[in-house]
């Protein structure tokens, strides 16, 4: 699976194609780099009506792969290393979406399950191990 990326396009063009593949997961633009473990604002949120041209560093086209063994790290390396985007891809826990700071390590097809989100259960052995 792949979103064609052109100098004409506009954000929301390419936010509409990603989420209906992925109804689970949602591709947010900001203008400033993200940094490694820190959320981006949502005051530097790029709104849906702009022009991929304004935004963007790099001045190039082409196509981006979004297939479902992906990892959403890899997708958001893609957009910033080929086309100057800064990007994130955020997942849907319940009524809000929250940013894949800690969970970029997964598939876009584990994320849209929403595989590898939920926090397991520790349990205690019921008896002591003997040595």
């Amino acid at each position: 699976m792949q979103i064609y990326i052109s100098e004409e396009a506009i954000i929301a063009d390419i936010q509409d194609k990603f989420h209906g593949l992925y109804p689970r997961l949602k591709l947010e633009f900001f203008h400033t780099p993200y940094m490694d473990g820190v959320c981006n604002a949502k005051r530097n949120r790029v709104p849906p009506e702009m022009p991929i041209e304004k935004i963007r560093i790099l001045h190039s086209f082409g196509w981006l792969d979004i297939s479902h063994y992906r990892t959403a790290l890899a997708v958001e390396h893609d957009l910033s290393y080929l086309f100057g985007l800064s990007a994130k891809i955020l997942h849907r826990s319940g009524s809000i979406w929250l940013q894949t700071t800690g969970t970029g390590h997964l598939s876009l097809e584990e994320l849209n399950a929403g595989g590898g989100l939920k926090e397991s259960a520790f349990q205690l052995p019921e008896e002591p191990e003997k040595e």
